[in-house]
């Protein structure tokens, strides 16, 4: 499924390129770029296998209307929960108790902060793992009380200097593989 969902985003973004360059090129804010990247990713997942997925851009709900959250540990052993906001995810909405998230999108421009980069990076590794450090396995029938799950996570950084996107990938809590695409 990760080969998959890969080239469904590629192709998105290959076409997000081709279609809104002049977005990048007149450098609107992260979420313009997210909404357009949304609207070709949409028109990829609509006709392929994973029709019944939405694409949403900053999504923060879960199935009874409540906050999404994750749980990570913040400077010591407390775990605390956080506000997710995710700039662009594919899921069901709820709606596939088997697998509800496939793909979680950060983006970020190359001149923001060091630690804004990073509290994306480690996002996208929470959101991606299974479970949360075994508190919650999932057992097919029930939702977890945090978000997890997401088969494939990916930091997509813009830098207008380089004229490039850097993009890394992650799955199951970890980054797997990491390229740059040029406009």
């Amino acid at each position: 499924m990760i080969k998959r969902l890969i080239e469904i985003f590629e192709n998105a973004n290959r076409d997000f390129l081709e279609s809104d360059l002049d977005l990048l090129i007149s450098k609107v804010s992260e979420r313009t770029l997210c909404g357009a990247l949304m609207l070709h990713i949409n028109n990829i997942i609509k006709k392929s296998e994973f029709a019944e997925y939405k694409v949403d851009v900053e999504y923060n709900r879960n199935k009874n209307g409540k906050i999404k959250t994750i749980v990570k540990t913040i400077y010591g052993p407390k775990d605390v929960g956080v506000k997710i906001n995710c700039d662009l995810i594919v899921h069901s909405r709820g709606n596939n108790i088997n697998q509800d998230n496939l793909i979680a999108i950060e983006m970020k421009k190359s001149d923001r902060t060091k630690e804004e980069k990073e509290s994306d990076r480690i996002r996208l590794i929470a959101l991606t793992k299974d479970s949360y450090d075994d508190v919650w396995s999932f057992d097919e029938k029930t939702f977890p009380e945090h978000v997890c799950r997401y088969a494939l996570g990916v930091y997509y950084e813009v830098n207008y200097k380089k004229r490039s996107i850097n993009i890394e990938y992650y799955k199951e809590g970890h980054i797997f593989d990491e390229k740059e695409v040029k406009f």
